[in-house]
C-alpha cells in the first residue's frame, strides 16, 4: 500500500480521494492526520496556482508525494465569483466572521436574488497538482462540472455549495445526489482521474 498526502484539512475531501484511489492500493492522508502543521497561504490568482503552491510546499515539509488541490464555484452572473475565494466568500466583505458553508450559501443567494433561472449558470472547478518529495511538480490538471444555482438549498449530502449546485441533466443538486453518483461526475473526481496514471506510476 502506497501512501500519499492530500494537502487539505478537509477530511471529506480526503475520503472522496481515498474512494477513488483505494482500488489502486493507494492510501490517502490529509493534513488533519498530522500534529505538526504548515500554513500555506493561498494567494494565487487562479486555482492551478494555489494547487501548485500547496503541492510543492506540503511535499517538502512532510517529505511525501503530495496532491495540492484547489477548487471552487464560478458563477457566470457574478463574473466568475466567488472563484478562488469560494471557501471564504462570506468573509471578504466582513473580516470579522468565519465563512461557514451556511454563510457562504446565504451570501450567494443574496447576490443572485435578482437573477433569473436561465442566467444562474455556474461551474465547479477543480485544479490539482502532484509533487514529489522534493516539491517538484510532476503532473497537473484542471477539470470542470457545469450546472446552475437554485433559489434555495436542496439535499444534505456533500459540503460547500453542493445543496445549491444543480446538475441540469439529473435535475438534482450535489446535495441531493448519492455519493456514488457525485464520485462519478464531480469536478474533483474528473480531476483526480486525470492524475491517476501519474500516481500509479510513482
Amino acid at each position: 500500500m502506497t501512501t500519499i498526502l492530500l494537502g487539505t484539512n478537509n477530511r471529506k475531501k480526503g475520503i472522496e480521494l481515498l474512494e477513488l484511489l483505494s482500488p489502486y492500493k493507494i492510501d490517502v492522508l490529509t493534513l488533519a492526520d498530522f500534529d505538526r502543521k504548515l500554513d500555506v497561504i493561498e494567494d494565487g490568482q487562479s486555482f492551478i496556482e494555489n494547487a501548485r503552491k500547496k503541492a510543492a510546499e506540503y511535499a517538502r515539509f512532510f517529505n511525501m508525494i503530495t496532491i495540492g488541490e484547489d477548487s471552487g464555484l464560478c458563477v457566470d452572473a457574478l463574473n466568475g465569483s466567488p472563484g478562488v475565494y469560494s471557501a471564504r466568500f462570506a468573509s471578504i466583505d466582513n473580516n470579522n466572521i468565519n465563512a461557514s458553508d451556511e454563510l457562504n450559501n446565504k451570501l450567494l443567494l443574496t447576490k443572485l436574488s435578482n437573477i433569473t433561472k436561465e442566467k444562474r449558470t455556474a461551474s465547479y472547478t477543480c485544479a490539482a497538482a502532484i509533487a514529489d518529495q522534493t516539491g517538484k511538480i510532476i503532473g497537473e490538471t484542471e477539470q470542470y462540472c457545469k450546472g446552475e444555482i437554485l433559489f434555495e438549498p436542496a439535499g444534505n449530502e456533500g459540503f460547500g455549495y453542493d445543496p445549491l449546485f444543480e446538475i441540469i441533466e439529473y435535475h438534482k443538486t450535489f446535495g441531493s445526489l448519492s455519493p456514488a453518483v457525485k464520485k462519478a461526475i464531480s469536478h474533483r473526481a474528473r480531476t483526480i482521474r486525470k492524475l491517476i496514471p501519474i500516481i500509479t506510476n510513482l
